[in-house]
Formats: C-alpha cells, sequence, structure tokens
C-alpha cells in the first residue's frame, strides 16, 4: 500500500514537471499579443463599432448638408455683379437681427455664401450662424438643417454613447485606449513568421473561402488603415481624459487645445485723428501680410480695445486645415501679431492640430477621403473579427469531439475480457 502510494505521488511529480516544460516551451510572445488582441477586442467590440460607425457618418456632414439645401450656401451671380462689402452686410444683419455680430466669415469663392455669427444677448455661448447671400444681404437660412437632427444624435453616439457626458465620456476614452492597444497588437499579428510569406499580408484573396476572405478582410485591411486608425485614437483621447491631454501637452511642450478662449491681444487707444477703419480696410491689410487665395473668418471685438482677429484659411482639394492668425489694432490697422503655421516648430504644429488630424481635414478633402474609408473599416474590424473568433471556437469544439470519439472506440485488449 505504501508502495502503491510512493508511486502516485512520483507520477503525478513527474507529470507536473512535464506539463510546466510544455507550457514553457509553447509559451511566446506572438501567443500573448494574440490572447491581448482577441480579448481586448471582444471586450470593446459592441462600443467601437458604435464609435467607428457614427464617425465615418459625421465625417462628411459639411458636404451633406450642402448637398440637401445647395441653394442655402451656394449662389448665382454673372461676372459683373460685385458682392457688397463686408461692413455693409455687417450693418445690415445688425438692423434685420437686433443682435451683435461677433464674426463674419469670406470664403474665396465668390458664389459662396458668407457666414456671419450674431448673438442676441451676452449670456449666449456662440449664437447663431446666419448664411447671407454676398450679393444682396439676403439671409439664405441658418445652421439649422434638415439633416441637423441626425448628426447631432451621430455626434453624441461618437462622444458620449447617447449617454450622460460624465458617464459617456470615460466609457467612450477607455474604448479608445483599448483600440490603441489592439491596433498596435494587430500590427504584430500581421507580421509575418516567414519572409516568404509578405505577399499574402498585403492582398486579400478573393477567390478562397468565405472564412479565409473573412480573415484576409481583418488581417490586411487592418494592416492598411492601423496608421491612420492609431492616429485617430491617440487624438481622440484628448476630448476623454484631461490627465491624457496634460501628459500629451507636457510630453509636445505644447499646449493641446491652447487657443480655447485665448483673448485677443489689446489695441492701442483711439485718438481725434485716428480715421475709423472699415472690415474692407482690415482685409486688404491681411492680404499684404497674407498675399495666397484663402478663406477668411474675422472675430470682430467686443470692445474698444480689443484687437481684431483674422484666420485665413488656404484652399483646394489638399489645403492644410491649419490657418495663419493675424491681430491687428482696430483703430489704426498695425499688426500686432502675426502667427504662420508654416513658420511654427514641428512639436506647437502637432498641439495646435490634434482635432483636424482626429477629425481627417488635416489635409482637405483628401484626407477626409482616406479617414472616411479608414473609419468604416474600424466598422468592420469588431464584426470581421468576432466572425474568426467563433469560427476557431467551432473548428476547436470539433476537434475536441472527434478526439473524444476516437477515445471512445478505441479498447485496449485487456477491457475487452
Amino acid at each position: 500500500m505504501h508502495i502503491k502510494y510512493h508511486t502516485i505521488i512520483l507520477s503525478f511529480k513527474h507529470s507536473l514537471f512535464r506539463s510546466m516544460i510544455n507550457k514553457k516551451k509553447h509559451f511566446s510572445w506572438r501567443k500573448l499579443f494574440n490572447d491581448i488582441h482577441l480579448w481586448l477586442g471582444i471586450g470593446s467590440g459592441l462600443i467601437l463599432f458604435l464609435v467607428c460607425l457614427s464617425g465615418t457618418l459625421y465625417t462628411f456632414r459639411a458636404e451633406v448638408e450642402a448637398l440637401l439645401e445647395p441653394s442655402k450656401y451656394y449662389v448665382d451671380a454673372d461676372e459683373q455683379t460685385q458682392r457688397l462689402p463686408p461692413e455693409t452686410i455687417i450693418e445690415k444683419m445688425r438692423e434685420s437681427t437686433g443682435g451683435k455680430v461677433t464674426s463674419i466669415e469670406i470664403p474665396h469663392d465668390r458664389n459662396s455664401v458668407y457666414k456671419v455669427s450674431i448673438k442676441m444677448s451676452e449670456e449666449e455661448r456662440r449664437g447663431t450662424t446666419y448664411y447671407v447671400d454676398p450679393f444682396t444681404a439676403t439671409i439664405k437660412g441658418t445652421d439649422e438643417s434638415p439633416a441637423s437632427g441626425f448628426f447631432m444624435f451621430m455626434f453624441r453616439m461618437h462622444r458620449w454613447l447617447l449617454l450622460d457626458t460624465e458617464i459617456g465620456r470615460p466609457i467612450v476614452g477607455t474604448a479608445t485606449l483599448i483600440f490603441a492597444f489592439i491596433v498596435l497588437t494587430g500590427l504584430v499579428l500581421w507580421w509575418p513568421k516567414k519572409l516568404k510569406n509578405w505577399k499574402q499580408g498585403f492582398k486579400i484573396k478573393t477567390d478562397a473561402h468565405w472564412k479565409r476572405i473573412n480573415h484576409d478582410l481583418h488581417n490586411t485591411l487592418g494592416f492598411y488603415t492601423f496608421l491612420l486608425l492609431l492616429i485617430m485614437s491617440l487624438t481622440g483621447l484628448c476630448w476623454s481624459f484631461e490627465w491624457y491631454r496634460e501628459g500629451l501637452s507636457h510630453v509636445l511642450g505644447a499646449e493641446v487645445f491652447g487657443g480655447r478662449g485665448e483673448k485677443p491681444l489689446v489695441s492701442g487707444a483711439a485718438t481725434q485723428d485716428t480715421r475709423p477703419l472699415s472690415v474692407t480696410d482690415y482685409l486688404r491689410m491681411a492680404d499684404q501680410q497674407l498675399p495666397y487665395a484663402g478663406d477668411y473668418r474675422l472675430s470682430l471685438p467686443d470692445n474698444a480695445e480689443s484687437a481684431i482677429v483674422i484666420n485665413k484659411y488656404r484652399t483646394g482639394f489638399f489645403a492644410l486645415s491649419a490657418p495663419d492668425k493675424l491681430q491687428l489694432d482696430q483703430h489704426t490697422g498695425q499688426t500686432l501679431s502675426l502667427e504662420k503655421f508654416a513658420d511654427k516648430p514641428f512639436h506647437k504644429k502637432i498641439a495646435s492640430s490634434i482635432k483636424p488630424l482626429h477629425t481627417g481635414e488635416i489635409l482637405g478633402t483628401f484626407s477626409k477621403i482616406l479617414y472616411a474609408l479608414a473609419c468604416l473599416i474600424a466598422t468592420s474590424l469588431p464584426v470581421t473579427g468576432t466572425i474568426i473568433w467563433i469560427n476557431k471556437l467551432k473548428k476547436k469544439a470539433k476537434k475536441k469531439s472527434k478526439t473524444t470519439s476516437q477515445k471512445r472506440s478505441y479498447q485496449p485488449a485487456g477491457d475487452a475480457e
């Protein structure tokens, strides 16, 4: 009895030792990354699907609204007709609305409308934006449109999952942080084990079984979009977590969202000899400092001490979204400050471009198209990834069932007696 018990103990120790050896032998970093990629993806898949889908649909909000109401955004005028001076439009808008004009946007395209922002009271945060015919000063509409409700729904879905901001923001932020890890681990898993298999990761085998096609859609499309998806996730975290935004500002050496709420510089005091300047005068001075075709946005001073702030944006299919910023003394037109985006250090360019880097506006329409495609692919990744996982579970269950069946059908000679 003692000998039998001792034999059982030795057998158990031997089995345990062999198990540890096999476990150590089969461990690999690739398997670890695969497990991280799998379980993080399963845990956050539904949230990421909703966030990416809403982000895809929101990308071309301005273009869709213009398509639905072209008469609100564009006007027909012959070449001989001149646009009204901006100060005339501002005065007419004051008279017709009874409010205070805070800014005016003047596009380079002569057939596009002006956008005039008006506050009816000091308590209003942003006021109402009116779309105005530049030739007649006729109000064509406001920033409300037939699609406004839909896009606001998508915006709230993308930022807060339609929940209260205090609840939805950290949930979306956590899912976004997880998504960054998923993208990085996915890149590791895409990396071929052997150099001769590199070509397989760049193409989708469309003539294969649907399971292989689904795997290629997940693997290959994920690789082609990983850089844009990583940029989207890392910049998107700036809206979710204050600690992340402050940390990124510290790393970059420049404040992220630093321009928000920034007050204009102080103008000099007006004198009796000072000639009142018009918006046309300001635009002429801005053209001298920034001699290129572009869209203007003028923030009008709300008192006699503030400077007039002018932002100029380049236009075109590949136009950089970052504006050049000019501040002028409202009484004399003297240049108080000129910030050209091209002259900024690289770290300040990144810090001031977080929003367009996230939304895809950084290189105009070109980058918006790339971002929309990448975000659409990101929407599909949780779906194709889940299908891959289910197929593996079925394969394991089938293999286990087959092994069990084989064991039951096999009977040693001694058991048959």
